[in-house]
């Protein structure tokens, strides 16, 4: 956070009964609470007292949180920055300090995914892959997998997982999925053996398919991107049954437009047909000129935003939802470049659409509530972006009290 409150400040706030105050600071983020915590004895009686931490930690665990990381420089202190609907603006995490344990000057880092109190980071330079965790300060290199260094171009973020343990574990498990040698095979490594472990995907499908939608009947389930293509996509599913991975062959059906596409990052004049990818669901992001003049700059809108998910048998994509007009119209923005990340969390889908134009990122969040099939579009609050690189972008559930 970039201010701490005041003293009279938080005199007045103790002032308050109790139930509100417990109200109040139950609906913060980890660093405002912490800084809180620092300046008034009362308040770090609330905070530490059990009940308090149980049901922060449940509230917390439930939320959808946002996190970037932007760098500028390769000497820059490594921040990410964070964002919760209940928090209604941007907060800091640290955690250059902690890194600087085991990275070595100059690396050049990239924001791979997050979850919980875990943060996952590649290294591009060592070929290495770190795991923080900004609340008990540690850090720790994950092994290299099976398949030996990989840069960070090599990890496509609907092809990882990250799954932290129950609060206070200090336990995690990373997945990713894979072609190798033409075979979808699951890699994954867990913190408590520091081992990792691979698994060519089984091509049964029986145990998976039951529902309207595959993904959407499967809470338990895990859907990893192995590779996708303009008409075929290879998805590995995770379940709890001990039956080991599944392969999951979806085909795309619809309209493809001269056989161009995007796959999570579109750049250039040509390709207006973008496609995000996360937990076995499809974002299709349309966009074309809006004048002969923008055609001529490489100028582009959003016109069209669809979401499609894995049919009842698993063996097509189909389509879900499309973004009404007018919330189209809401997030209509002029860009060059574009990129996304989607993800489901208990029947809603996230999806965070960052565009630069001008060398000014912005960022567009969608929400779709598969229970009620209605859009939503969560307003940001400004975020400085300007010269800086765009280093990683996630969605994750919050941060716990250990």
């Amino acid at each position: 956070m970039e201010t701490r409150p005041n003293s009279t400040t938080v005199v007045g706030f103790t002032l308050l009964p109790s139930e509100l105050i417990h109200y109040i600071i139950i609906r913060l983020s980890l660093p405002d609470i912490f800084h809180l915590k620092s300046v008034n004895k009362f308040i770090t009686s609330v905070i530490t007292d059990h009940h308090f931490l149980h049901n922060y930690n449940i509230r917390s665990s439930s939320s959808t949180y946002l996190f970037v990381y932007k760098k500028r420089w390769h000497r820059d202190p490594v921040v990410v920055h964070g964002f919760t609907k209940s928090c209604k603006r941007w907060f800091n995490v640290m955690i250059g300090d902690i890194l600087n344990k085991v990275i070595p000057p100059g690396e050049d880092l990239y924001f791979l995914t997050a979850s919980g109190n875990f943060f996952l980071f590649a290294l591009n330079c060592s070929r290495e892959v770190v795991s923080v965790n900004p609340m008990t300060k540690s850090v720790r290199k994950v092994p290299h997998s099976p398949l030996g260094p990989r840069g960070t171009s090599s990890w496509r973020r609907s092809g990882i997982k990250l799954l932290a343990g129950p609060p206070g574990s200090g336990h995690f498990r990373f997945l990713f999925a894979e072609m190798v040698d033409d075979r979808p095979t699951l890699f994954e490594y867990d913190s408590r053996t520091n081992k990792w472990k691979s698994t060519v995907a089984s091509e049964s499908f029986t145990s998976v398919a039951n529902g309207p939608h595959v993904n959407n009947n499967n809470g338990d389930r895990i859907f990893l991107s192995a590779s996708n293509g303009p008409r075929r996509s290879v998805v590995i599913s995770v379940g709890p049954d001990t039956n080991g991975p599944v392969v999951v062959r979806p085909v795309f059906s619809g309209v493809v437009e001269d056989g161009e596409l995007a796959v999570g990052f579109s750049w250039g004049t040509v390709i207006n047909r973008l496609h995000i990818y996360g937990d076995g669901w499809m974002l299709i992001v349309r966009s074309g000129p809006e004048s002969m003049e923008d055609v001529n700059q490489g100028i582009r809108v959003v016109k069209v935003v669809e979401l499609w998910g894995m049919g009842p048998n698993g063996r097509q994509w189909a389509f879900v939802s499309r973004v009404p007009n007018g919330l189209i119209d809401e997030i209509k923005k002029p860009y060059r470049v574009m990129m996304g990340c989607l993800e489901e969390r208990e029947g809603t889908i996230g999806a965070i659409l960052m565009s630069n134009f001008e060398g000014v990122w912005d960022m567009i969040w969608l929400s779709f509530d598969l229970e009620k099939s209605k859009w939503a579009f969560e307003p940001l609050p400004e975020f400085k972006m300007a010269g800086s690189n765009m280093a990683g972008v996630t969605f994750s559930s919050g941060l716990t009290i250990c």
